[in-house]
């Protein structure tokens, strides 16, 4: 028969043995002083054990910081109660159920009571909380009808609540040793579904008894998960007498080596297997809902381990000093701070396979109307399986173990080695890990405290033993794609890019909108300027005419069509003089030159002044006949002497020019009456004469300079050349 334990007969939990009577307790929040216990229930009239036992943070444990952002919640702490003439001191547990309702719907408002709202919590206080997933429906059940009244001073039914419980220890219904832990805390088919693998390295963090804080904005749950992550230990959640203070440790004081065995009795094979690990004992604080007040238990230099719960943010922003380890609830994230513990936390191939194994299980049998059964309704993948899943686990790691230091002491005598093991197993489990591990305090009690042959009753082997095979390298790529959710992370980014291209949308045509708005503000402003202006110059007298620029545009056109044909017939008529021998040289001898006229040529070098050959014409010419013409030969003299005393090379003005195709032409047009004597109707209208030879000479003028800017400079200087030499001619003529 194995010594008693704890577990068993309780002899260790002395809380439960001492007839300690739950108490019940009102926490009110004031709005000057803050939270503060209001009332207690189970206790003489007139004792506030909170005052007895040093219970300075009760109300703040009870009332969790966010608790006002929800309709119910609920908050699970520890207290230490010192000890008294009949029992050592030992841990107490709590659980709280906070409200609020809304000020104006009390029946009977009490004159300290300012606020909008009404906040207060009932506490319940008991020495273990194995029954506490039963006590919460309890507790949520009675505070619910009390804020229903809507009159806090009537409290009867808090005071029937605590009787009733009380009733229930005195016959004892809360100690029955019944295995209830798969009862408290949350299912634990949502916490491996959750978590998957990395439940698996919780475990083990929790077995290395590091600083380990949780963090989440919903206290349940925060505490919830703790509960139930340290109820994967079998027998530890009856063994919490020691958590709630650094300096208990009244679990190693009574524990004793089992020295017998019933197999065929679960609590007795873990009893003689060292179970549960205790990982709360000297040095180590457990806190499911740890507020800030509480901080300096947590830096104590006798603080060495502890699993704490804070929902305050400020928390994480000094995760290094509080923390080896950081779960987030909110992100679904574990932070490592500590370099050694991320190494021992590797999982080994044996491990990963075990627990995707058991993830995969899950899974395959979940149901999303009750996650806590499976929907085939059997074994596999139920909250039972899981939990007799890791005790397996957690007796194959002890076992093994116990081999590896079997192999250490017995390295140099090969015959004893058991024949059907091989090599070390402790290897499967990771050997940074079971390094690390047995430098701990529950290592330490644990391997004092148990035989040195656990291996002959538990085989030492790993669940999942062996290498890497394909099987699990295919089974690692299907649940990571699996995790990756890519359909779900494809729906979402169509989503979000929809809802961007009609934002997008949305933009660009606002932009639009907005630009035609102030094209069209602008043309308004132009146009009511336009208006002002032509009235402001209608009232000053002066018209405003507007430009019409379709006609100016038309003006321009015609005007360039007309200097274009001008300029074409200009062109036409000269390339006519050209062919008819206008440039032709003639003979020193004398002859005819191109425009019909006798006597011979003189030379562009000759002495002859260039004006005498501006003044002699034909005598034909009816032009030069006229009286009015001798004042033009005036005019004409005195620019021709001006070019001549510039040099006989200088190429001559456009008036020169004119002058000289206009006598040139006269010329040829009356060769036929060279020697007829002048007409009598010519002389008779000497005024007219002249007037046709201005307009003649203005025309050709205007003709003349454009046909010079269009590249004929060349044929005007033999063309006057020509002239000079026809004139020469005239005027010997004339004179002999």
């Amino acid at each position: 028969m194995a010594t008693p334990r704890s577990s068993t007969s309780g002899e260790n939990g002395e809380g439960s043995k001492t007839g300690f009577t739950p108490l019940v307790t009102v926490v009110d929040f004031h709005h000057h002083r803050g939270p503060e216990v209001e009332r207690w229930f189970g206790v003489e009239e007139g004792e506030d054990p909170a005052a007895k036992y040093d219970w300075t943070l009760l109300p703040f444990m009870a009332l969790s910081d966010g608790a006002h952002a929800s309709t119910e919640d609920f908050s699970y702490f520890t207290l230490l109660r010192p000890a008294t003439d009949d029992s050592p001191a030992t841990s107490l547990f709590g659980i709280s159920c906070t409200r609020q309702l809304d000020a104006s719907q009390l029946l009977v408002r009490p004159s300290d009571v300012t606020r909008s709202t009404v906040q207060k919590a009932v506490v319940v206080i008991a020495d273990s909380p194995q029954f506490f997933g039963m006590l919460r429906e309890r507790l949520s059940v009675v505070t619910s009808a009390w804020f229903a009244q809507r009159e806090f001073s009537d409290t009867e039914i808090l005071r029937r609540f605590q009787e009733s419980l009380a009733e229930e220890k005195a016959r004892g219904q809360m100690n029955e040793e019944v295995d209830r832990d798969q009862y408290l805390g949350m299912s634990l088919r949502e916490l491996v579904r959750e978590f998957r693998w990395q439940t698996l390295v919780l475990l083990k963090c929790c077995l290395l008894q590091p600083k380990m804080l949780f963090f989440g904005s919903r206290c349940e749950r925060l505490c919830m998960m703790q509960f139930s992550l340290i109820s994967l230990i079998p027998g530890l959640l009856r063994n919490l007498q020691d958590c709630a203070g650094p300096d208990l440790n009244n679990y190693e004081k009574k524990l004793s080596r089992p020295t017998s065995l019933r197999t065929s009795d679960r609590n007795s094979l873990l009893s003689y297997m060292g179970l549960p690990l205790q990982i709360f004992g000297k040095g180590s604080l457990f806190g499911p809902y740890t507020p800030l007040q509480q901080l300096d238990i947590l830096a104590d230099f006798g603080t060495k381990s502890y699993i704490v719960g804070s929902t305050n943010s400020l928390l994480l922003q000094q995760k290094d000093r509080y923390s080896d380890i950081l779960i987030n609830l909110d992100e679904n994230t574990i932070n490592i701070t500590s370099t050694s513990l991320r190494t021992a936390l590797a999982l080994s191939h044996s491990d990963r396979r075990w627990i995707d194994f058991i993830t995969q299980e899950v899974n395959d049998t979940w149901d999303d109307s009750n996650p806590g059964r499976p929907k085939t309704m059997g074994y596999r993948g139920s909250e039972e399986f899981i939990r007799l899943q890791f005790e397996e686990y957690l007796l194959s790691l002890i076992s093994s173990v116990k081999y590896h230091n079997y192999l250490i002491q017995n390295a140099h005598n090969p015959k004893a080695l058991l024949p059907h093991i091989e090599g070390d197993p402790s290897a499967d489990f990771s050997n940074e890990w079971v390094e690390y591990w047995m430098k701990t305090e529950n290592y330490r009690i644990w391997n004092s405290h148990t035989d040195g042959h656990l291996f002959d009753i538990v085989e030492p082997k790993h669940p999942c033993a062996g290498g890497l095979t394909i099987d699990d390298v295919q089974r690692r790529i299907a649940q990571q794609v699996q995790e990756l959710h890519l359909d779900e992370r494809f729906a979402v980014g169509k989503e979000v890019l929809g809802r961007n291209l009609a934002a997008g949308r949305d933009k660009a045509s606002t932009i639009f909108n907005k630009l035609y708005a102030d094209m069209e503000a602008l043309r308004e402003a132009q146009r009511k300027r336009a208006e002002e202006t032509q009235h402001s110059a209608e009232k000053n007298g002066s018209a405003a005419y507007p430009v019409d620029l379709g006609k100016a545009q038309q003006t321009v056109s015609s005007v360039g069509a007309r200097a274009g044909a001008y300029i074409g017939s200009w062109t036409s008529w000269a390339g006519e003089k050209r062919k008819q021998g206008w440039g032709r040289s003639s003979s020193s001898s004398g002859g005819g030159g191109g425009w019909g006229f006798g006597g011979s040529r003189k030379s562009r070098s000759g002495n002859r002044d260039s004006s005498t050959e501006k003044n002699y014409t034909p005598l034909s010419s009816p032009a030069l006949s006229s009286p009015g013409f001798s004042g033009m030969e005036k005019i004409q003299m005195s620019d021709v002497q001006h070019r001549a005393s510039e040099g006989h090379e200088r190429r001559p003005l456009t008036q020169d020019s004119f002058d000289e195709s206009l006598l040139d032409a006269a010329g040829s047009v009356d060769e036929s009456v060279t020697s007829s004597p002048v007409s009598p109707r010519k002389n008779a209208e000497p005024g007219r004469d002249r007037t046709k030879s201005i307009g003649a000479k203005l025309d050709y003028e205007d003709g003349h300079s454009k046909a010079a800017a269009t590249g004929e400079a060349t044929d005007a200087k033999e063309d006057k050349a020509e002239s000079k030499t026809e004139e020469s001619k005239t005027a010997e003529s004339t004179t002999t």
